[in-house]
């Protein structure tokens, strides 16, 4: 019987010519009662699963773009056809707005990260306790989940397109590839191969190390994609590959943006009984907004700069956009041969071309290219750009390139346009679950920085809906900055802190041209850092009460152990220096004893920097309350046993 209201509804499918872009939506499954069933502030909740067919006029300026559109396959009326998976989730009381979760390599995220759920719960979305914290469903979003990626990796529980081929289009590719492991591994290539007697393989030790063919190093073709390798003997573990060869037939990746603005433009606006959203010959959607987090982050920032927020009618398609720690980077997503999937940092993917000018939203000239452009230079010209709130992890300035949204390339400060807020969420590396605890790894130095920054993305969501929907202004950004003296050079980052182990070490920004022979540096950006207190926490941004209130050093970076190269850090990862407990004259840190004399004096810290933030609408007062809740039972630092002379510390 549970399953009797799973099955009632067959799936029905919707086809009609009216709507150029989405000529198909055909419901798969409905469920009136998802998560068992669980009740929200806006009533119980509705999963759709659908599939969605889009068609394309490779003509229309606003699908000129798409790189390698004009070389896809055509159906009889001249447009080029994909298609793609669709999961949406919706209150039964909704707000009117739709967020749209843009999916990182088939992962929905938004639930993992605002709802405090594990990875495989915000996949799942099935039981009572997938709901989690239950955020975005009690605020009333109705979120969606797009397949946009074609590249996703063979799991059931992964969403995905399928997007058209270029056939006959030939060029250099190149694959970066790890092994594990010992003796030959298949690796299977991003590209077929065109010709594999032009193939090459070189091998790095590290990503700074110079390439190398050393003795024993070979490879072999199993077929067109797959090849086999064969590591010279004593290869060290986590040595690079970089297989070079000219490639064939590559996936039309853009057409995934293009999937994501045809689907949302729907969504919210079409009346028609084939939208499972639509009600009384209207859309209950009045609103949009698009929440990418990291790869996903770079791809939206990418979907703004290639013009995909006016759909083929000439109609904005999101009123809000939030890129969640991208740094200055986009994506290897429009491109010929692209690999969606790369995310170039500390150890690997270095020179992929998601580094690129330009690197923020104002409209500029490149000192090292001599190009003029900026991420909202298309929308502007369409008068289509929608608010925008960017929000970094602290990881971000030193391994994603951060602080070139806030300067220009001659390292001068830059204003931000009065519909971009920015806003750096310190102490955090680049993700953490919600109860992460510090912990010691072997390949890091410091202990791994627990923190999170889910609590000012709550609250930053919920004012960008009322900026979207009631015109109340944001909060002020709040991100380091070069004329205000919170953005610095290296060397001024930091007092001499025992154990901190800071060596100077960032991933530089290089102006790396593709040619056939390989990605060529041919120049390089400057790049800055936050300027930290006393304290050794970062000064500027949203700074949540185990910041405001600190038992520790909380840092975005954390170096590789035994590694002091420039750029030896661990990927994405921060870390964590407990403060000293009693006065120590090697450390220019305040102690705890001092800071604290008794615990009610930490609480009532606490419980002031809460107070001060959500008066500044940075912290919704449910996250004060647990936050204050974790300070009276001694375990807001998250330290475990890292922490000197603290008590018992827990998740929260």
């Amino acid at each position: 019987m549970r399953l009797s209201w799973l099955l009632a509804v067959p799936a029905l499918a919707w086809s009609f010519a009216c709507h150029a872009e989405v000529t198909r939506f055909e419901v798969l499954q409905r469920n009136p009662q998802a998560f068992g069933g669980r009740s929200f502030e806006g009533g119980m909740a509705e999963k759709i699963t659908a599939r969605v067919t889009v068609a394309l006029d490779p003509s229309d300026p606003h699908n000129t773009v798409i790189v390698d559109l004009d070389h896809a396959p055509r159906m009889a009326d001249g447009k080029v056809e994909a298609s793609a998976e669709v999961v949406l989730l919706r209150p039964a009381r909704g707000n009117g707005t739709l967020v749209v979760d843009v999916l990182n390599r088939g992962r929905k995220r938004i639930s993992t990260v605002l709802n405090d759920l594990t990875e495989a719960q915000g996949l799942r979305q099935e039981l009572a306790e997938d709901g989690g914290n239950g955020f975005l469903l009690e605020q009333g979003f109705t979120v969606a989940w797009i397949g946009w990626q074609a590249d996703v990796a063979a799991d059931p529980v992964l969403m995905r397109a399928s997007l058209p081929v270029a056939v006959g289009v030939a060029g250099r590719s190149r694959d970066e590839i790890v092994l594990t492991g010992t003796g030959p591994r298949r690796v299977t290539l991003a590209h077929p191969s065109a010709e594999p007697a032009r193939a090459v393989l070189a091998m790095r030790a590290r990503a700074d190390a110079p390439s190398q063919t050393p003795e024993g190093l070979g490879f072999r073709f199993i077929d067109s994609r797959t090849i086999e390798i064969t590591p010279p003997a004593g290869a060290p573990a986590g040595a690079l590959y970089d297989f070079s060869y000219d490639a064939r037939d590559p996936v039309i990746a853009g057409v995934g943006l293009a999937i994501l603005r045809d689907v949302t433009s729907f969504l919210r606006r079409d009346g028609t009984p084939a939208n499972p959203l639509a009600a009384d010959g209207q859309s209950r959607i009045r609103h949009s907004i698009g929440l990418g987090i990291s790869l996903s982050g770079r791809v939206l920032r990418d979907f703004l700069y290639f013009g995909m927020n006016q759909d083929e009618h000439g109609r904005q398609v999101l009123d809000g956009a939030m890129p969640i720690i991208p740094g200055a980077r986009r994506s290897f997503v429009n491109d010929h041969f692209a690999q969606p999937g790369r995310n170039p940092g500390p150890e690997f993917d270095r020179r992929y071309p998601v580094l690129q000018f330009p690197f923020t939203y104002k409209v500029l000239d490149d000192a090292v290219s001599g190009r003029r452009d900026g991420i909202l230079l298309r929308c502007l010209a369409t008068n289509s750009c929608p608010n925008i709130m960017q929000i970094d992890s602290e990881f971000e300035f030193w391994g994603s390139q951060a602080s070139l949204v806030v300067t220009d390339t001659a390292g001068q400060p830059v204003e931000m346009p009065k519909n971009v807020r920015l806003y750096l969420m310190p102490g955090t590396p680049h993700g953490n679950v919600w109860n992460a605890v510090a912990s010691k790894t072997a390949q890091c130095t410091l202990p791994l920085n627990p923190n999170t920054g889910a609590p000012t993305t709550r609250a930053l969501l919920v004012a960008m809906q009322d900026w979207i929907a009631q015109g109340v202004r944001p909060p002020q950004s709040r991100y380091p900055d070069r004329a205000q003296g919170t953005l610095v050079r290296l060397e001024e980052a930091y007092l001499p802190i025992p154990r901190l182990a800071y060596q100077r070490q960032q991933v530089v920004a290089e102006f790396v041209e593709q040619t056939a022979l390989g990605p060529v540096v041919r120049g390089t950006y400057p790049l800055f850092v936050p300027r930290t207190g006393v304290d050794g926490n970062v000064v500027a941004g949203v700074r949540l009460p185990i910041l405001a209130a600190p038992r520790a050093t909380y840092t975005g970076w954390n170096p590789i152990m035994g590694m002091k190269g420039a750029q030896d850090l661990c990927t994405q990862m921060g870390g964590v220096v407990p403060l000293p407990a009693r006065a120590d004259p090697s450390d220019p840190r305040p102690s705890l004893e001092a800071l604290y004399p008794t615990q009610a004096a930490y609480v009532a810290a606490v419980q002031l920097a809460a107070q001060d933030l959500v008066a500044a609408r940075l912290l919704l007062p449910a996250d004060a309350a647990i936050a204050v809740a974790s300070a009276q039972a001694g375990s807001l630092a998250k330290l475990g046993a890292l922490e000197e002379g603290g008590g018992a510390v827990g998740s929260k």
